[in-house]
């Protein structure tokens, strides 16, 4: 009796507001005002619109992160090949490895193009799990914006390079004219400084002969990818008799490997035999190797005359030269020349990290330290205090 009462009190309440309010069926529509569906209707709107900043938000933040992430790549990954080449090649062998069991009969390509996934894969650790599970589309944005890093991350280093080098030419061999850091015309073997450390080692550039034949660009002097260049060796002398010794010991690698990885202002410190440094155990992995790659190859650019980067200047192939020298340290024949590999990382740990004199602080030195010091003077005065009457 109750419940009717209030529901009948209900609809009187609403037909007082509503003087024309009449329960539709399914079919019809509640009446109600248009500023109240107005009033929704911006709700609605404004809510759309939050979301649609929160993920404008987010893919902002995305796009920060994978460019930001893509500068490792040109260097300490691969400075040329495509990420896309890369990928198809790890996907490749493990088709392969899933249908037949193991991997045989790799080209050398092949070979190289793996090592550049598996070094990938150890700079940016989460991009394989990121690959695996991202649709097309957003493994190519993703790529896409990885690219840009990099690609953005190797012009910085070739005008800081293109800056940095004509600075230390100029100090270091007070050559005349000094070489300017806005002008890369007067470069190249147009410059006795830079065409002596761009000439291939076999050949002796202070023979008329061979400066001629290098700038004629005769047949018989061909500047290619198939000689180590002066500028690679410690000293910038080079022995017929031991092709190996001193390569990729050279000054102008230490500064521009420095002012690229740690700072530019740090390569002022490239000087010094660096013996007793404590070697970091990641120097042996690619990883670093595949870094000084990336320095050889645009200290070669810096010391040259062109002004834009490009794979090819002349007959020199960058691309094939950054092959050679990823091969010597990866594909050495035997354990002798592997362990010389290894002792040339060594050299560049302790070049790039200097001493470490942790070795030499035993109990006795730290015992006279004024730490130790303050301390047993500290215990001392307690002591004291405790058997003071």
């Amino acid at each position: 009796m109750s419940d009717s009462h209030s529901q009948s009190s209900s609809e009187h309440d609403l037909n007082e507001t509503h003087p024309n309010f009449n329960i539709p069926d399914l079919s019809g529509a509640v009446p109600t005002t248009s500023e109240a569906s107005a009033k929704r209707r911006i709700a609605t709107l404004e809510e759309e619109l939050q979301t649609m900043r929160q993920e404008k938000g987010t893919k902002q933040r995305k796009t920060t992160y994978y460019v930001a992430q893509g500068r490792a790549i040109r260097r300490t990954t691969v400075l040329y090949t495509s990420l896309e080449d890369l990928i198809a090649e790890n996907d490749r062998r493990y088709e392969v490895n899933e249908v037949e069991g193991e991997v045989e009969g790799s080209t050398v390509e092949q070979d190289r193009l793996q090592r550049g996934y598996v070094t990938l894969a150890q700079t940016l650790p989460w991009l394989h799990r990121k690959l695996a599970v991202l649709d097309v589309e957003e493994c190519e944005d993703m790529l896409k914006k990885l690219k840009r890093g990099a690609d953005a991350a190797r012009g910085d280093d070739t005008s800081t390079l293109k800056d940095l080098i004509a600075a230390w030419i100029n100090q270091d061999f007070r050559d005349s004219p000094l070489l300017r850091a806005d002008d890369k015309h007067s470069r190249g073997f147009a410059h006795d400084i830079c065409g002596k450390l761009l000439c291939p080692a076999e050949w002796d550039r202070g023979n008329p002969s061979v400066k001629a034949g290098i700038r004629d660009r005769t047949q018989d002097y061909i500047v290619s990818k198939n000689s180590w260049l002066l500028f690679l060796y410690e000293n910038y002398s080079f022995n017929s008799g031991d092709l190996e010794k001193g390569l990729f010991m050279s000054k102008i690698l230490v500064q521009a490997f420095k002012a690229i990885f740690t700072s530019p202002s740090s390569a002022r410190e490239a000087d010094g035999d660096g013996d007793g440094a404590d070697i970091l155990e990641n120097n042996r992995c690619a990883r670093r190797a595949l870094s000084q790659v990336k320095v050889k190859t645009c200290v070669r650019f810096a010391l040259s005359s062109v002004s834009s980067w490009r794979t090819v200047d002349g007959d020199f192939d960058y691309e094939a030269f950054w092959n050679c020298v990823v091969d010597f340290f990866e594909d050495a024949p035997g354990p002798i020349t592997r362990r010389k590999v290894d002792k040339l990382l060594e050299w560049w740990t302790r070049k790039v990290f200097r001493k470490n004199h942790r070795e030499d602080l035993t109990p006795e030195v730290v015992s006279r330290m004024s730490v130790t010091a303050l301390a047993r003077q500290r215990k001392a005065l307690e002591d004291a205090a405790f058997d003071s009457p």
